[in-house]
């Protein structure tokens, strides 16, 4: 049998389009203020290949300011109610179990948490209370020092244990295996080299049992590596990237570019 998360089978590498409703969004902050545009926009996503769309409200960007949980609500709650009308999977990126309870009464099926249900001790009961999907993301330290950039004696193997950690206190929560997944957290905390080491060992991620998601698209590291300053210029290599992860084991990529990847991952397949 196919495994499935949130509904989808897992059958392909399966496209998450990032909608992000912030004004200071690293790559499309202040795009999509207007509601209608924002949902115009993951109603094309999903036209274009999307299986989930995942909203965010606050940005994660290094040096971003945290964002007041009302102007979260604000921004998100309008985006998630008009694509879960049209049906389309809709994914609550946020820290805050009071977002993340409205967006799932809005009809979101999954919570994305960078935390991995840390940052606010009424998150876990929330997701498991409301049999909901959750992304548990790979982030070393609390908020305040989100991108200090730690040591690792073995990245793959140090952030595989933190998230199997993460796991086991969601199961030991009543969360379901099934609507787990896992993301090592590409672009937090890490450098360049364990960045790539770290979608070189999607297969060690995978071997969990778990989904793996990754998220490394237009991330800084990919500037680093090209000498490419902007976020929008840096889309080849993370259709590049992507294809890469996902011929590696990835379950699940986070992408801003979604006509572009699916063509790649296409051809990917055909190839092999």
């Amino acid at each position: 049998m196919t495994a499935a998360y949130a509904g989808i089978p897992l059958d392909r590498p399966r496209l998450m389009a990032i909608v992000n409703v912030t004004p200071d969004s690293f790559s499309d902050g202040g795009e999509r203020l207007d509601p209608a545009q924002a949902i115009d926009d993951g109603l094309r996503f999903v036209a274009e290949g999307a299986d989930i769309v995942d909203v965010g409200g606050e940005s994660t960007r290094p040096g971003s300011q945290p964002t007041s949980p009302d102007e979260e609500l604000r921004r998100v709650l309008p985006v998630v109610e008009g694509l879960a009308r049209q049906n389309v999977t809709v994914s609550i990126d946020t820290r805050r179990a009071t977002v993340a309870r409205a967006a799932l009464d809005a009809g979101a099926r999954i919570v994305n948490d960078v935390s991995a249900l840390r940052d606010d001790e009424a998150m876990l009961p929330l997701v498991a209370g409301r049999a909901a999907d959750v992304v548990l993301m790979h982030r070393r330290g609390l908020s305040e020092n989100t991108f200090a950039g730690p040591a690792y004696a073995n990245v793959v193997e140090e952030v595989r244990q933190f998230l199997l950690d993460r796991a086991a206190v969601c199961l030991a929560s009543g969360v379901r295996r099934e609507r787990i997944a896992l993301d090592p957290g590409i672009g937090f905390g890490k450098s360049v080299a364990q960045e790539l080491e770290l979608i070189a060992g999607v297969g060690r991620l995978g071997d969990t049992g778990y989904p793996v998601l990754i998220g490394c698209s237009r991330k800084s590291f990919i500037g680093k590596l090209t000498g490419i300053a902007s976020p929008r210029d840096r889309d080849p290599a993370s259709v590049w990237l992507a294809v890469e992860a996902a011929r590696r084991g990835a379950a699940i990529l986070r992408v801003h570019n979604v006509a572009a990847t699916r063509q790649a991952l296409a051809v990917s397949a055909a190839m092999r």
